[in-house]
């Protein structure tokens, strides 16, 4: 694929609140947000089976299924498969369905995986695939054996599809930059798009804009950039990366909301710019469950806003001075 990826007002739509991330979201409000994004223009949709066991892409499909398949993008990921077997769930989607899930970045892990989530989703194929959360932020220490039986397994069966056309692109779906960086530099694995979550946003860059960016652009590949709010903390929210939010980051929050307010400009607004502006980033998907979300985001991507707010965000060090920065 090599930077081939064309999004539409570069901004698609992720699904992982739809799997009741944090909490019970009801059918039709998860139905009509779809249908709302739809409706808005979106036409990249981003899934994956690990959100809620399967129920986003079961309510993705739902409206989805009924559209041309050629009118629209879709990705979803690989590395876990879900199980028949229920359990009492706990953490980001304890909401969920009760499915047990398993870890598995096996070659015929890597095949049944996709083979389910094409069932689920009611469709025929997937254009972009990820490897997900092949990090130490899932896996802990294991990360780097379960990273060598995806390097024996998922990467070299994703390899073969897109070089077949069966996938148009595939790489890592990770929160953190090491894993993608060290999947680049393979020489038997060639990733070409990679979904880099909260790791390129307002809050949190300098690591991304060091290395995982240029070496993205070295390898002639591409990222697609996903929690561009740090999981709501830069909206005000209660979390920031998934956990629970800190004093610290509050208090930069805060910061950065009063620069916002210097200049009449909406933080949303800032960042999907910044996350959108840097020349590796095909992409920039945002998640929601409320319909009206949608509109508010595809406007925010075309807001004016100030070059005079950028510069005093560098000048107060809140952005990195060598960062890509919006209209600059």
């Amino acid at each position: 694929m090599k930077n081939e990826l064309k999004v539409k007002h570069k901004l698609g739509f992720g699904t992982a609140p739809l799997g009741n991330m944090f909490r019970d979201v009801p059918e039709e409000e998860a139905m009509k947000t779809i249908q709302s994004a739809w409706d808005e223009g979106i036409r990249y949709f981003d899934t994956a089976p690990f959100y809620g066991a399967g129920l986003a892409e079961i309510r993705l499909g739902e409206i989805l299924s009924t559209h041309k398949r050629d009118d629209f993008l879709l990705s979803s990921k690989v590395g876990r498969i879900i199980l028949d077997e229920e359990e009492e769930k706990e953490g980001l989607f304890e909401y969920g369905r009760k499915n047990k899930i398993r870890t598995d970045y096996t070659e015929d892990g890597t095949l049944q995986s996709i083979e389910d989530s094409l069932k689920r989703l009611k469709t025929d194929r997937l254009d972009m695939v990820y490897v997900h959360d092949l990090s130490p932020d899932f896996l802990g220490d294991e990360w780097i054996t379960k990273f060598d039986e995806a390097r024996k397994g998922a990467f070299k069966v994703l390899d073969r599809l897109r070089d077949e056309g069966v996938i148009k692109a595939w790489g890592l779906g990770v929160n953190t930059t090491t894993p993608i960086e060290v999947a680049l530099e393979l020489e038997e694995a060639h990733p070409d798009l990679s979904l880099s979550a909260t790791q390129y946003t307002l809050l949190q860059h300098e690591r991304a804009f060091e290395r995982m960016m240029p070496l993205a652009q070295e390898k002639g590949g591409g990222l697609v950039i996903g929690s561009a709010y740090n999981s709501g903390a830069l909206l005000g929210g209660d979390f920031f990366d998934y956990q629970e939010i800190t004093p610290d980051i509050k208090k930069r929050v805060e910061q950065f909301t009063d620069v916002a307010r210097n200049h009449d400009v909406k933080l949303k607004h800032a960042a999907l710019q910044f996350s959108a502006a840097h020349p590796a980033v095909k992409a920039v998907v945002v998640g929601s469950t409320r319909p009206e979300h949608i509109k508010e985001d595809l406007q925010a991507m075309q807001a004016d806003i100030p070059v005079a707010f950028w510069e005093e965000l560098v000048e107060k060090k809140l952005v990195s001075s060598k960062a890509v920065l919006p209209g600059k």
